[in-house]
């Protein structure tokens, strides 16, 4: 069985947690894996295997926090291969296990005695020129915002079709019911209970006093449309990574991804309880 191993290489504990997850996983009669330069960074690049030859894991186990598990989901794209965080981070909304039972867990997801929690994912579709530029997958969010000029932006949003808002302003937020406790919360939106499958729609800094947050279907559709392209310089980010931008940006489509993500947990926290201790201080 392969073991992917995703660490945050900046975290001094999750290097030395990957380290000891590679020496166990070889124990096991288990082949572990990083990715070259995540291999490099933890001083094991004997196990260090290019990106087109990962392939589909038996599991993958991201060290650190939720950032590295998005990390973790772009590494291994459209596989079925369950992803088991081991919280080291801040925040642990999507982590499975703690640092002192990771063992414990790796050992419990690949006999498949875990919990699986299945999160919906977007299609993000570039248009720019009449063409789509470029068509990426995202966990969080997808994010179109105003670029270097800092000039603010005209958008209409579109949902099926039908014209829902017109508003200028530093862009908008469109994210999965996972991605609403992360920059769609900070902007204002709601926090959507993760087996929610539709977006949360959630302009940024409207210059206007009648512009809402928006919850959608898991069948709908979001357009976002630039009046005026070129003026506006947009950019555009998927997970916190922004996108070349060389060309003007016409339109966002963003849709319900064909792949949900799957999620190990050992013992994880209630989502209500995460939530609590997170934002309002526990009780």
């Amino acid at each position: 069985m392969r073991v992917l191993l995703v660490p945050d290489t900046n975290n001094e504990a999750a290097v030395a947690a990957a380290v000891e997850a590679a020496t166990w996983c070889g124990a096991n009669g288990l082949e572990p894996v990083l990715a070259t330069a995540d291999a490099e960074a933890c001083g094991l690049a004997s196990f260090g295997v290019p990106a087109r030859e990962i392939g589909e894991p038996s599991l993958v186990v991201a060290l650190g926090g939720d950032g590295t598990i998005l990390k973790a989901f772009h590494v291994v794209g459209d596989t079925a291969s369950p992803i088991l965080g081991v919280k080291f981070g801040r925040l642990g909304f999507l982590s499975g296990a703690t640092p002192e039972r990771m063992r414990e867990a790796m050992t419990a997801a690949l006999a498949g005695e875990v919990s699986i929690e299945a999160r919906a994912t977007l299609r993000v579709e570039v248009i720019m020129d009449g063409r789509n530029a470029g068509t990426y997958r995202a966990l969080n969010e997808v994010v179109l915002s105003r670029g270097t000029s800092g000039r603010v932006v005209a958008l209409s949003v579109l949902i099926d079709g039908h014209r829902v808002c017109d508003f200028r302003g530093d862009g908008v937020v469109v994210a999965t019911a996972t991605g609403s406790t992360a920059y769609a919360l900070s902007a204002g939106g709601p926090v959507l209970a993760p087996g929610l499958g539709g977006m949360v729609v959630v302009p940024l800094a409207p210059h206007t006093l009648r512009s809402r947050p928006l919850v959608t279907g898991q069948a709908d559709t979001v357009e976002v449309e630039l009046a005026d392209p070129r003026r506006a310089d947009a950019c555009i980010a998927v997970d916190g990574e922004t996108l070349p931008c060389r060309r003007a940006i016409e339109r966002v489509i963003v849709s319900r991804g064909e792949h949900d993500v799957l999620l190990a947990k050992l013992d994880g926290r209630d989502f209500y309880e995460t939530v609590a201790e997170e934002f309002f201080g526990g009780r």
